[in-house]
């Protein structure tokens, strides 16, 4: 892997060291130029029957892409604007009502506590909430779904393995997974799995997706299926959705920002995926042991991208950090801030970290 030529994609780099993927990945230069060519076409063009058939045939592409990535087949992989539209989509979904139990741990972030909190107050769903470490094993008889990070936000920690839960289906928030470390649906345990676009991906913010396992497919409904989930949107009251994951698209997803996504893909894929990884969770565990090393508390964490660590004041660090020109983020009410380490990352973005920590 050559890891400067990754790194000159991403302008952001010749000003700052950029360590908040978690939040944003760093956009390539492919990514902006693919976005704004689909633009300058359609604004002389016009957005007539070529744009409309290079938007669906992009969409396949990209789905397939994406399926790759999970270890999937694109048949069920749906595409969405972010991980959380893919959790919205199978609780809206799934048949929980009174009584029924979703089990999910003390380390989720809101784009799964959301949706949680809405099925509480409108299905009467229970919410059962235990420590991360220990939710494979917290499996009980009222339990109808597990609903976790397979990374953990706050900590980079990685889920354990759920694939002995074989009789309550698993649904994981990726969006710390997907791109950051190697993913593959059929070894997690998993009967869906929501990813981000616009984090370990570099894509633009709008693009994500959602992977369904083949056992659910037919059992999991379209929620509200629009044109682009139908299979002949020609026939009225009586068409059906789509056989397999596409039932569950986004209803509007524009060329410009499949082409975007596809774009930071192929920046990400030219590396090589297997170095991508390897070279951001080698980095990322440098950074830890050059924290530990210097008195800072850093959260327990697996070999992932990302790295916690406890401050005074972590907004005010934030910020004081921005200045410097060093981009990570602080995480709220815990205590912690969050450096989100890339394979476009090099040990002159951990030093300047390190020296601008007050």
């Amino acid at each position: 892997m050559d890891a400067a030529a990754l790194r000159a994609e991403f302008p952001v780099f010749e000003q700052l060291a950029y360590l908040n993927a978690g939040t944003c990945g760093p956009l390539p230069a492919a990514g902006a130029e693919a976005a704004s060519g689909v633009l300058a076409r359609a604004v002389e063009e016009g957005r007539r029957q070529p744009y409309f058939a290079a938007l669906l045939e992009s969409r396949e592409r990209l789905r397939n892409a994406y399926a790759e990535l999970l270890g999937a087949a694109a048949g069920d992989v749906a595409l969405t604007t972010c991980t959380s539209e893919g959790i919205v989509r199978v609780l809206a979904a799934l048949d929980l009502g009174s009584g029924d139990e979703v089990l999910s741990s003390d380390e989720e972030h809101p784009g799964l506590q959301g949706p949680l909190a809405a099925a509480r107050a409108q299905r009467a769903v229970a919410i059962r909430v235990v420590p991360f470490g220990e939710i494979a094993d917290a499996v009980g008889p009222a339990t109808k779904l597990v609903a976790c990070s397979h990374v953990s936000w706050l900590s980079g920690r990685v889920v354990p393995a759920l694939s002995a839960i074989a009789d309550v289906p698993v649904l994981l928030d990726g969006a710390q997974g997907i791109g950051a470390v190697p993913t593959d649906v059929a070894t997690l345990g998993c009967a869906f799995y929501a990813g981000s676009g616009q984090k370990w991906l570099c894509g633009p913010v709008g693009s994500g997706m959602l992977w369904v396992s083949p056992q659910w497919s037919e059992r999991l409904p379209a929620s509200g299926p629009t044109y682009v989930n139908l299979a002949d949107p020609g026939a009225g009251l009586d068409a059906v959705p789509h056989v397999g994951a596409a039932r569950h698209d986004a209803s509007a997803q524009g060329l410009e920002t499949i082409a975007a996504a596809a774009a930071a893909l192929g920046v990400l894929g030219g590396a090589g995926w297997d170095a991508v990884h390897d070279r951001a969770a080698t980095l990322a565990g440098e950074l830890a042991d050059a924290l530990a090393g210097r008195g800072r508390e850093v959260a327990p964490r697996d070999r992932t991208t990302l790295v916690s660590w406890q401050d005074a004041d972590p907004a005010a660090t934030r910020v004081t950090l921005a200045e410097a020109g060093v981009i990570v983020r602080d995480l709220p009410g815990t205590g912690l801030l969050r450096a989100s380490v890339g394979a476009w990352n090099d040990a002159s973005d951990i030093e300047r970290l390190l020296c601008a920590l007050p």
